[in-house]
């Protein structure tokens, strides 16, 4: 158990609040079927042209140029900005429909519920855009939980394996980093975190890879952490 004293809860997404197997199995793959026509039907939006920097060319010659940049970076699981952007767009196609609805751990909506009565303020920060975190919570097995939350974070403020990237949540927060608990189910992000200040919890979730040996409190459950004062 641990007992949180501070005032803001950092959640990771995938492996923390919902199983890796949705993300994977069920998100990426949407994106990837559906990346061709989204191109087609949307040349010339701009995340095309972040998309090709992040591919490390000037431009695309047409769609299925860009529809092979974007089969690239998803099989190198490249965390730039132009692909989060991207697959967002294309799943906010598919929440809209319907074709998407959002899997979450069975504890995490009472745990929200029991941090926010308790005056916590709960952020994201994931690798997928701002964009696609709001559709992700907005479109979940449990309703609309985006009241529920007060911020969204993305590659856009930095890689989740540098430190300077939780200095500046904290200073986006206005508060000191030993304020913030940030959850997430790789070591390498809690180690850059708790560089800085924060406290860290390793989410253990059914699915989720083997960490190394490290020094971070490890749940099975947000029900092991109890907002105190």
């Amino acid at each position: 158990m641990i007992e949180f004293h501070g005032k803001l809860i950092l959640l990771d997404i995938e492996g923390t609040v919902s199983p890796l197997a949705f993300v994977h199995d069920v998100m990426f793959p949407y994106a990837r079927k559906h990346a061709a026509a989204w191109l087609g039907a949307h040349w010339g939006h701009e995340v095309i042209a972040q998309l090709a920097r992040d591919a490390g060319v000037t431009s695309f010659l047409n769609a299925l140029d860009a529809e092979a940049a974007v089969h690239r970076l998803m099989d190198a699981d490249a965390k730039v900005t132009g692909l989060k952007q991207l697959q967002g767009l294309i799943w906010e196609q598919g929440f809209r429909t319907g074709d998407l609805r959002s899997t979450l751990f069975d504890d995490v909506v009472p745990a929200l519920d029991h941090w926010r009565e308790s005056d916590r303020e709960i952020r994201i920060y994931s690798s997928g855009s701002i964009h696609a975190q709001r559709l992700f919570f907005a479109h979940t097995t449990a309703g609309d939980l985006t009241p529920r939350l007060s911020g969204y974070y993305d590659t856009i403020t930095g890689s989740k394996r540098e430190p300077a990237s939780y200095t500046a949540i904290a200073t986006d927060c206005r508060l000191p980093p030993n304020d913030i608990l940030f959850i997430s189910d790789l070591v390498d992000e809690l180690n850059a975190a708790r560089s800085t200040g924060m406290m860290t919890a390793l989410a253990i979730r059914p699915g989720n890879k083997p960490q190394p040996e490290n020094g971070h409190p490890a749940i099975t459950s947000f029900d092991e952490i109890r907002a105190v004062g």
